[in-house]
């Protein structure tokens, strides 16, 4: 295991999720992760072009370890495409569910991310016409999956979220933006509202939230800035030092390297 660096309540790991030797603990309280989405996102150190059977093997082996390393009421919010027609039509979002509760994760809810993204729209199939028309859903999933038992009663049971931010949020439907891979960087990232909600919704203060792509840290830098613990681990060394820079700026001086 390589520790990359420590910033107050953020860990994160250059090491690779695949590796069931990575920790042997259950230690995780909440994952707020987007995984690779295998659909030809140029990333450094990862190959986004493999088989699509390739693609489903990959999936079950990093959630059957995240899972082996989560505490019993561990949540996981995994935010994958609905589906895919880049070198196939796929059902994205139905086949990873299914693999995480064959893994033995249990299935809540799904919250449909709105994120207004229509540069999706890249081909119309038979324009106007019956013979093969393209449908494109301009949203994402996030699956709200558990382990063990739903009702959460261990942790510091101290809840920050605000009646009217529980009111909108309890609303499966989430409109935001998505995030410029430009400002931030890196050539997948998300917004930070999308770890703000889900960590909010989905634990106590002080839970330990973990990321398995951490990326450019969004994960980790959003779980410190509310009072959690962020752990992540990142294949790639540059995305490590990207995060640990945008930490670092952000979240202050870093303790130790």
């Amino acid at each position: 295991m390589c520790e990359y660096f420590r910033n107050k309540n953020i860990v994160l790991y250059n090491d690779n999720c695949l590796n069931r030797k990575l920790f042997n603990q259950e230690f995780i309280d909440l994952i707020v992760t987007s995984p690779p989405y295998n659909v030809g996102i140029e990333y450094n150190s990862n190959d986004d072009t493999i088989t699509y059977g390739d693609y489903l093997e990959f999936s079950r082996q990093w959630l059957e370890n995240c899972y082996e390393w989560s505490n019993d009421q561990a949540r996981l919010c995994l935010n994958i495409p609905l589906d895919k027609n880049k070198g196939g039509s796929n059902s994205v979002g139905a086949d990873l569910t299914k693999i995480a509760q064959l893994c033995g994760w249990k299935y809540k809810s799904t919250i449909i991310w709105n994120e207004g993204n229509i540069s999706r729209r890249t081909a119309w199939g038979s324009w106007k016409s019956a013979s093969a028309p393209v449908v494109i859903a301009p949203v994402e999933l996030i699956v709200v999956l558990y382990k063990g038992s739903w009702k959460k009663t261990k942790g510091s049971l101290k809840s920050d979220i605000s009646r009217d931010e529980f009111m909108a949020w309890t609303n499966g439907v989430w409109t935001f933006n998505g995030e410029s891979k430009k400002r931030i960087g890196h050539p997948a990232p998300f917004p930070k509202e999308l770890p703000y909600r889900c960590i909010k919704m989905f634990s106590y203060e002080g839970d330990i939230v973990f990321d398995p792509f951490a990326g450019s840290g969004t994960t980790l830098l959003v779980a410190e800035k509310i009072n959690r613990v962020g752990i992540g681990v990142e294949l790639d060394s540059s995305y490590c030092e990207l995060a640990k820079n945008r930490i670092t700026k952000e979240n202050g001086q870093l303790l130790n390297l």
